[in-house]
């Protein structure tokens, strides 16, 4: 038995100095206890609208929660180019507006310029973006999904999301489902997640590059 806990020791060992000699590197982006790293920019709330009961981002047991009010969105502290993010996110009470941002250029406003993965259930799996895209048109540029069918799971359920980003391709997936795809001019930018509508939540947010 310690012969056996010796070797699979040196296989770990071996994989971590193959990935590190391969040029890949993985970052934990949320460490599940508070927000450091992040930045978050908001719209001025509504004058008329009830006084906020929450937060609109928040760590709640282990998972960034996103209330939804107001509309805004946040951020990494940090500029990634080409790079695989993978993360979990659920609903939390119904399928709200959303979104996964790639790409997102300087200057925080509302709305930012940057590559949207849409997770709002009337257009699921569009991609959004202020900078041009490949095989859209328009002020808004708008990329449809390029699947049929709901690859998300229900409400409350954790969904698993993979964006790879490379040499300004975007390609996302949704539990294992390609759901879109294009190619744009940006090379690099933040990383963040919309505030619109609704709680919706986040987990085990990694990138690999």
């Amino acid at each position: 038995m310690k012969r056996m806990t010796i070797l699979w020791g040196m296989a770990a060992v071996l994989l971590a100095l193959l990935a590190t000699a391969c040029g890949q590197k993985k970052e934990v982006l949320f460490n599940g206890e508070n927000l450091d790293g992040w930045v978050y920019f908001t719209a001025d709330p509504d004058p008329d609208a009830e006084p906020l009961t929450e937060p609109t981002f928040s760590v709640v047991d282990g998972k960034l929660h996103i209330s939804g009010h107001p509309n805004g969105y946040i951020r990494t502290e940090k500029v990634f180019g080409d790079c695989t993010l993978r993360l979990e996110w659920r609903w939390v009470d119904s399928r709200v507006d959303g979104g996964i941002y790639v790409f997102l250029q300087e200057g925080d406003k509302v709305w930012p310029t940057g590559v949207q993965l849409q997770i709002r259930e009337s257009d699921f799996g569009y991609l959004f973006s202020r900078i041009a895209m490949e095989d859209t048109d328009g002020a808004t540029f708008r990329k449809a999904p390029i699947v049929e069918g709901d690859p998300e799971k229900p409400d409350g359920q954790w969904n698993k999301v993979e964006i790879r980003c490379k040499d300004g391709g975007i390609s996302a997936k949704v539990n294992g489902v390609l759901v879109n795809e294009t190619m744009t001019a940006v090379r690099g930018g933040y990383i963040g997640f919309q505030s619109e509508g609704g709680a919706i939540e986040f987990r085990n947010i990694t990138v690999q590059y």
